[in-house]
C-alpha cells in the first residue's frame, strides 16, 4: 500500500507501508498516482479538487484537520473513505480558545494600544476597578457558554472551572458531558441570556452557516465577549462589526474568517474591540502519526476507521 504524506509535517510511520513525500504546492507526480492513501495538512482547496481527479485508486483520505469540510467538497469519489483530524488539535485549540477568552476579558488588545501609543492608560485602570463595571473583566463568576459541546470543549472547560467560570455547552442534543451542563440548539435563546462569555467551537456545515447572526448577538447578555475557535462560515461577519460597533459585544476574538487569508481591506481589521489571530488555534496536530498509523491498520485489516465522517 503506498500513502502519500504532504510535506508540512513530519510523519514517521510504523505501519508496513510504502510511504512518498509530497509537496502541497505542486501536483501529485505521475509516478505516484497509484496511491491507496492520501493525508492532508495545509492542503489549498485547489490541489484538494485536482488530487480527487488524478488519484484513482485512493481508498481513504486521511486529513489532519480537526474538521474534514475542504475534503468533504473537494470531490473525491463516493467510495473514498475521508477520516478527520479530531482530538490531535483538542489541547492546542483550548489553549488558545483560553489565551484568546482571557485577552478579551482583560481587554489585552485596548492594553497593547495603549502601549505602542507610549501611554499609561489610567481610564482604563478606573474601568477595571469600577464596581459597576469591574466583574466584566474577569472570568471569576462569568458564565461561559461553548457552542459546539465536543472533545475540544471537554478540554477546555475545566480551565475555565479552574479561573472560576460557570461553564455550560450548546449542542444538538441536551444531556451531560464530561460533568457539564449541556443544553440543546432549540434552547440557544435561554441560555444566551445569561452568557457573560460565547465561545464557538462549531465545524463548517450547512446547519451552522452563518448561525451567529444579528439575531444570536442580539439575544446575548449585553455587554457580552464573543470569541471563535471553530470555523469562519459560522459567523455573519457584518452582524458581528455592528454588535462591536453598537456595544452589545464588548469584545471579541476570533481565530477564523470567512476568506482566508483574511484581504486588507476586509472591515474585520478595523472592526473596533476585536483581535484577530491566524488561524493558528489548531497549528499543531498532536499525536498525527499514531492516528494515521491506526487508520492505515484498520483499512489493511478491513476494520472499522478512526474518526470516519464519510461513507
Amino acid at each position: 500500500m503506498k500513502i502519500l504524506i504532504p510535506n508540512t509535517i513530519a510523519l514517521p510511520l510504523t505501519a508496513d507501508v510504502e510511504t512518498v513525500v509530497y509537496d502541497i504546492d505542486a501536483d501529485v507526480p505521475d509516478e505516484h498516482r497509484d496511491a491507496e492513501v492520501l493525508v492532508v495538512w495545509h492542503n489549498s482547496s485547489s490541489w484538494l479538487q485536482h488530487a480527487a481527479r488524478v488519484l484513482p485508486r485512493l481508498q481513504l483520505v486521511q486529513a489532519l484537520a480537526s474538521g474534514a469540510d475542504a475534503v468533504l467538497n473537494a470531490g473525491f469519489a463516493a467510495d473514498v473513505r475521508i477520516c478527520s483530524g479530531r482530538s490531535l488539535h483538542d489541547g492546542p485549540v483550548a489553549e488558545h480558545a483560553l489565551a484568546l477568552i482571557l485577552s478579551a476579558v482583560r481587554r489585552l488588545d485596548r492594553l497593547r494600544d495603549a502601549q505602542r501609543e507610549h501611554r499609561w492608560d489610567d481610564e482604563f485602570i478606573d474601568e477595571q476597578s469600577a464596581v459597576e463595571t469591574r466583574a466584566l473583566h474577569t472570568l471569576s463568576g462569568a458564565r461561559v457558554t461553548i457552542w459546539g459541546f465536543g472533545s475540544i470543549a471537554s478540554t477546555l472547560a475545566p480551565s475555565l472551572t479552574a479561573l472560576g467560570a460557570e461553564v455550560q455547552g450548546i449542542a444538538r442534543t441536551a444531556g451531560e458531558r464530561s460533568g457539564f451542563d449541556v443544553h440543546a440548539d432549540a434552547d440557544a435563546t435561554d441560555v444566551l441570556a445569561d452568557t457573560d462569555v460565547l465561545v464557538s467551537i462549531l465545524p463548517a456545515t450547512d446547519e451552522t452557516a452563518d448561525l451567529f447572526d444579528a439575531e444570536v448577538f442580539a439575544a446575548l447578555k449585553p455587554g457580552a465577549v464573543f470569541v471563535n475557535v471553530g470555523r469562519g462560515a459560522t459567523v455573519d461577519e457584518g452582524a458581528l462589526i455592528a454588535a462591536l460597533e453598537s456595544g452589545q459585544l464588548r469584545a471579541a476574538a476570533i481565530d477564523v474568517a470567512k476568506s482566508e487569508p483574511l484581504p486588507a481591506s476586509d472591515p474585520l481589521w478595523d472592526a473596533p474591540n476585536l483581535l484577530i489571530t491566524p488561524h493558528i488555534a489548531g497549528n499543531r496536530p498532536v499525536g498525527a502519526a499514531r492516528l494515521v498509523d491506526d487508520n492505515v491498520t484498520r483499512l489493511l485489516a478491513g476494520d472499522g476507521l478512526v474518526n470516519q465522517v464519510r461513507p
